[in-house]
């Protein structure tokens, strides 16, 4: 089992894990919040979120300063101290936003695919769909590596885009609410294992890793740590990782920061 007391790092999703997928809460996790804080261990959020929209909310969290995954992987923030490394502030994986929104609307445009993406509407609508305030819709659409959408058209249609994309390089990744695409050499994974690799590098050992997500696209997160948490979502399709050793992964039964915090509680409490 991990330890507070032993090197650590947490990975941890944002909606419907430490924030609350309908009202972004997220004082049940506070206690732990503090704990972790005052053991100086990392808590580093890894979203579909932007960049921008993770900055505000690290500063909510207490979080300033750490690294962060944004864009399910593509967009991967340094620690502010790593102000000396070759990719600070923020390493790019793969295709541009711009890019990639080219490819996507070029394919809807030649086969008729029915999505809507974020970059279709105004903050006003991205409000609507997310509960979010005129402010931090705005930041929800500053993409720099992933397009964000929602897929309106059947399933059979969604194999065929995704089996285009894939044919392009890009990949189509669900998360709690809606559709990412990314290049195919961002995700999750790659970008925990290549912050651990910094890690690594900087204190001449790998810290224990602990994970938390609720959605299909935290599979990746869960399968590249040590210890995982699956906390209760509202997703048909649950979360299907390749190791669910009961040893290794954790089930919450409550939903959002209460089992993110309940997670915590399993593996450190006893």
């Amino acid at each position: 089992m991990p330890s507070l007391d032993d090197p650590l790092l947490i990975y941890s999703d944002l909606d419907g894990t430490l924030l609350d997928i309908h009202t972004y809460d997220w004082q049940p996790a506070l206690g732990w919040l503090e704990k972790l804080r005052d053991n100086q261990i990392p808590v580093i959020l890894c979203s579909s979120k932007t960049a921008a929209e993770m900055l505000e909310i690290q500063s909510d969290l207490g979080l300033d300063g750490l690294p962060f995954i944004a864009e399910n992987g593509a967009v991967i923030q340094l620690d502010v101290r790593w102000n000396d490394h070759p990719d600070a502030p923020r390493l790019i994986t793969g295709a541009a936003h711009t890019d990639i929104v080219n490819v996507i609307n070029q394919l809807r445009d030649r086969e008729g695919y029915k999505f809507t993406t974020f970059d279709d509407v105004d903050e006003r609508v991205i409000g609507e769909w997310t509960g979010l305030n005129r402010e931090r819709a705005a930041l929800a659409k500053l993409h720099e590596a992933s397009v964000t959408l929602i897929w309106r058209d059947s399933d059979e249609r969604m194999a065929a885009f995704d089996d285009a994309l894939a044919g392009l390089g890009l990949k189509f990744v669900q998360g709690a609410r809606f559709w990412h695409v990314l290049d195919e050499r961002g995700g999750k994974d790659q970008a925990i294992n290549w912050l651990n690799e910094q890690y690594l590098q900087r204190e001449g050992a790998l810290p224990t890793t602990l994970g938390l997500g609720d959605g299909p696209n935290d599979a990746p997160l869960l399968d590249s740590v040590d210890y995982a948490v699956v906390v209760k979502g509202i997703n048909r399709q649950g979360v299907a990782l390749k190791n669910d050793d009961p040893a290794r992964v954790y089930h919450t039964h409550q939903p959002g920061p209460a089992g993110w915090r309940e997670g915590l509680d399993h593996f450190f409490s006893s």
